[in-house]
């Protein structure tokens, strides 16, 4: 389990209080349908995995998640960043080379 906190600026709490009647209540139903979502995502795109490669399928969705992360089938937004960024400087380090050819 992992516990996150939130602090806002007196504003920021005013603002939320005209848009939310509970600004607790916001955050965490904020936080917990996108994680919902995400679940969703790694739960389609693993069982179609699974089921291409004939890997079981985990009896729930947790474990489904964590099989997946196992696997590599997924990865986490960090990791997904830090590629992307390897890769252009990559490509930028490669038109580089091209260019004084």
């Amino acid at each position: 389990m992992a516990n996150y906190t939130v602090t806002l600026t007196e504003a920021e709490n005013k603002a939320l209080s005209y848009a939310a009647l509970s600004q607790d209540d916001w955050i965490q139903n904020a936080v917990h349908e996108r994680c919902r979502v995400a679940i969703d995502e790694i739960v389609q795109l693993a069982v179609t995995n699974f089921l291409a490669v004939g890997e079981p399928i985990p009896a729930t969705r947790e474990a489904i998640v964590d099989r997946a992360f196992e696997l590599g089938l997924v990865k986490t937004a960090a990791q997904r960043q830090a590629e992307a960024e390897a890769e252009a400087a990559a490509r930028l380090g490669q038109d580089e080379t091209n260019t004084n050819v």
